[in-house]
């Protein structure tokens, strides 16, 4: 289930609510909806962080009570999950919609959850897709994660689009943490990748500048393996389209770890994974993908 309703602030309806943390992304969020028309309530722990919201119209509460108080529809942004009952601690969330955007694991976003709960408030958890530049700016393609209470995204789908566009990934409230925790991931994965490439040309004739284009280039080429490692997944046949096998990959290994010892480069981003390779073909065999190595990576 995905929306993105900021491109059509008109047509969103302009529900009031809360947002308890004005950090970067907390600020970013706020503009977004204030942009939109929403009625908005603000409260961070250093109240001068809300001035400039508060003259753009927001109402600046003195206290978190007042702030979750002054709207059914709170929406959370605070450092961690510690954060969350630190700040929300004796106060009443009877009725509530709780909307976490906290970064959090899926244990404890699910746990979060069952304490919402038992103060009698609906919840939902967010992971976000998206850096404050991109909040409010439909063009760039950021989201936020949700799962959780249905009826509660059902309800409040459009004011939480018009930030982002919006996922809804099912009712256990770990699900959009677990989105987004593989995703950023996948993503640190990828730049120990970058980060070695530009090692090895540092100091050399090739620029930085010459190489980003080429690398850039070459990893969106390679993002097909994504879906292919997926199919290889569910079909439990790892032969399956295979391009360039696990055994000439292995083998293959040598060259590159050759180049970063003449470049005096450290391999320590390559080992792990080249060592998850030479494993999963001492059991497995030669003629598989690369995607052996997720089994090998479960516990």
């Amino acid at each position: 289930m995905e929306t993105n309703l900021a491109e059509h602030p008109s047509e969103t309806p302009r529900t009031p609510l809360t947002l308890l943390g004005l950090g970067a992304m907390g600020t970013a969020l706020a503009e977004a909806w204030l942009a939109a028309g929403h009625p908005l309530t603000v409260w961070n722990r250093t109240p001068a962080r809300a001035e400039g919201l508060a003259a753009r119209g927001a109402t600046a509460a003195a206290t978190v009570e007042q702030a979750v108080a002054a709207n059914r529809l709170v929406a959370v942004c605070l450092l961690d999950d510690a954060s969350v009952p630190a700040a929300l601690d004796g106060v009443d969330l009877t009725g509530k919609d709780l909307v976490n955007l906290v970064t959090s694991t899926p244990g404890q976003a699910r746990a979060r959850a069952a304490w919402a709960e038992r103060r009698g408030a609906r919840y939902l958890d967010g992971g976000i897709m998206a850096v404050p530049p991109m909040i409010g700016v439909p063009e760039t393609g950021a989201y936020v994660f949700y799962s959780g209470s249905s009826e509660l995204f059902e309800e409040h789908g459009g004011t939480l689009a018009v930030p982002a566009g919006t996922r809804y990934v099912g009712a256990d409230p770990g699900a959009a943490a677990l989105h987004d925790v593989a995703l950023l991931s996948g993503m640190y994965g990828m730049f120990a990748g970058i980060a070695h490439a530009f090692a090895l040309v540092r100091g050399e004739s090739v620029t930085p500048g010459e190489l980003a284009p080429l690398l850039g280039g070459w990893l969106a080429a390679m993002s097909g393996s994504v879906t292919r490692t997926a199919e290889q997944l569910e079909s439990g046949d790892y032969t399956r389209d295979v391009v360039s096998n696990l055994a000439m990959q292995v083998a293959g290994r040598q060259t590159l770890l050759r180049t970063a010892e003449e470049q005096r480069v450290s391999a320590e981003l390559l080992q792990p994974y080249f060592r998850l390779m030479e494993r999963r073909l001492e059991i497995g065999s030669g003629e598989e993908d690369l995607t052996g190595v997720v089994d090998l990576l479960r516990r």
